[in-house]
């Protein structure tokens, strides 16, 4: 009888043809669809399925909910901006240093969490209030802009300056290939010793001590590269913006989105954040487009309800049904 391990949906494809042919149709799918609208739409697709990636090592494979990500999302997307408008420094540089300002904001958060043992909805209650603490301090901190705002200096077309306002495909080109790297990375991490710890703690961290796992070490180095990954997107969203404000790029609904979508495709898989962001953006973008003001919300409520559904019914996501399926046709098969 042909079976199928728990998870092989989100593992087993992987280098496979599916995954070239996806591969294959974002590449192609804004070249032959041209509306710029559009365009924004993929690029916004490509930017989440990043965060949701980096969010997953954290909240889906070491099990450590964070509502926090907001925060290393802003400061890649003001570290790049500030950098390029005040010292010159190419955006480029910018993004790298930006995710490194970052780290070292995880790290303010990481130690005392993790030095005092927060778990649950205490660590989800601590990453959350260090958000707003962010946010309030940008919000008046005159240097940045404050809450007026911040605009990234314009130039011509460069590719070297990441600025480009004849055509958004750069800009989707750039994120396509900042997903596709970080599903690489995770992949990477997922099947190393260090993917094996995470899991190891997620299931049962005392006993995951007892047995020689580094506990300490291995949640905050997830945590760092996490952080350092969603900095990236942020400087890259920035960018791409060109003017943004702390509502905009730390505002609390920016990590609910990316636990939004680990959860809805489904976390502790390298597949499920793919999947929620496809789902996800889409949605949030097209309604926002089509009711306006007057569709402020809608998005997150019908979110919200197919999120219900799929908790009700099957706790792994979407993916979690697609398993189900494939499992019950190898079943007939076998």
């Amino acid at each position: 009888m042909v079976t199928m391990q728990r998870g092989q949906l989100g593992y087993g494809l992987w280098g496979r043809a599916p995954w070239v042919g996806l591969l294959a149709i974002v590449i192609m799918l804004p070249l032959i669809i041209q509306r710029p609208f559009f365009h924004h739409v993929m690029i916004m697709l490509a930017l989440y399925a990043t965060m949701g990636e980096a969010w997953n090592l954290v909240g889906g494979y070491l099990g450590y909910v964070s509502f926090g990500h907001a925060v290393f999302f802003g400061i890649g997307a003001y570290t790049t901006a500030v950098l390029f408008a005040n010292f010159n420094v190419n955006p480029w540089a910018g993004m790298v240093i930006g995710g490194l300002v970052a780290v070292g904001a995880a790290a303010i958060i990481a130690y005392p969490c993790f030095r005092f043992g927060l778990r649950g909805h205490y660590f989800a209650i601590a990453t959350m209030a260090f958000g707003e603490i962010v946010r309030v301090l940008f919000l008046n901190w005159p240097y940045v802009g404050g809450a007026t705002g911040f605009m990234v200096p314009l130039h011509k077309d460069s590719f070297a300056l990441l600025q480009f306002h004849q055509s958004k495909l750069p800009y989707y080109y750039i994120a396509l290939a900042m997903a596709v790297a970080t599903l690489v990375i995770m992949k990477l991490i997922i099947d190393s010793k260090l993917g094996y710890y995470l899991r190891a703690i997620r299931e049962d961290e005392e006993a995951a001590e007892c047995l020689g796992v580094p506990t300490s070490l291995v949640k905050h180095v997830a945590f760092y590269i996490s952080a350092f990954i969603v900095a990236l997107a942020g400087a890259l969203y920035g960018q791409y913006q060109l003017y943004f404000d702390p509502p905009m790029v730390f505002d609390l609904m920016v990590s609910v989105n990316m636990v939004l979508i680990t959860l809805f495709g489904g976390r502790g898989t390298i597949a499920g954040p793919l999947l929620g962001a496809a789902i996800f953006v889409p949605l949030r973008e097209y309604t926002r487009a089509w009711l306006g003001g007057g569709g402020r919300g809608l998005d997150y409520m019908i979110l919200g309800l197919l999120l219900m559904v799929i908790v009700v019914s099957q706790p792994k996501g979407v993916l979690g049904f697609l398993e189900r399926i494939v499992r019950r046709k190898a079943y007939e098969k076998g």
